[in-house]
């Protein structure tokens, strides 16, 4: 009987692959002579795809903002509204994928996915009625905040020992050592609440660039 072919190695195959890899261990993880034991292949094979590691890196971290959805910028909704959705959909995918946020917060580089993510915000505010330096400070701003909300969880940095937090030295943390037990609703909560203030000060500051271009 024949034996089974192993399946053919392709970019997306190596790619996916690093990313479970990194998911699982982080970036330090990632080398060819890991990534080739993990496809069952011989090193060199891979060299046919990628001349290096940190091209790797870099595909796998396109891949994380290819799952971005940008479909809000296309749809009719209003800037607010795409932009909170946008963020929210952005975090999603940081938060499934945390260990490639140190590449993606390089900024997009020659990355495809990041390049079309950034053409699609600005693009949408502009369209609104942003002039373009605001439009650009905008998803600057934007991603500062989305970056940020990815690189670490508030609540789970908080020990559950309850003796960690003397009354006498910290009278208002009596109930810190309960926070990470609610890592999830916490952190979720603070996001929204970050963002929601975000947007509202922008809409603040798009009422007076309207007012001025009206004058």
């Amino acid at each position: 009987m024949a034996r089974p072919r192993k399946p053919l190695l392709s970019t997306d195959r190596i790619v996916e692959t690093a990313r479970e890899l990194v998911d699982r261990e982080g970036l330090a993880a990632v080398s060819t002579r890991r990534l080739a034991a993990e496809l069952g292949v011989s090193g060199p094979s891979l060299y046919n795809h990628f001349r290096t590691k940190d091209e790797i890196l870099e595909v796998v971290a396109d891949s994380v903002s290819g799952l971005v959805d940008l479909s809000m910028f296309e749809d009719g909704r209003d800037w607010r509204t795409a932009l909170h959705d946008w963020a929210v959909s952005y975090r999603a995918a940081l938060r499934d994928h945390p260990n490639v946020v140190p590449v993606l917060a390089r900024g997009p580089g020659r990355r495809p996915a990041a390049l079309r993510l950034a053409d699609a915000v600005y693009g949408a505010m502009v369209a609104a009625g942003w002039p373009p330096a605001q439009a650009t400070s905008i998803g600057a701003l934007m991603r500062y905040f989305i970056m940020g909300s990815a690189l670490g969880s508030f609540a789970g940095g908080f020990v559950d020992d309850a003796s960690a937090y003397d009354p006498a030295d910290y009278p208002h943390l009596g109930q810190a050592h309960l926070l990470a037990e609610q890592q999830e609703k916490i952190d979720e909560r603070a996001f929204e609440t970050g963002l929601t203030a975000l947007l509202d000060g922008l809409v603040l500051q798009f009422e007076q660039v309207r007012e001025n271009a009206q004058r």
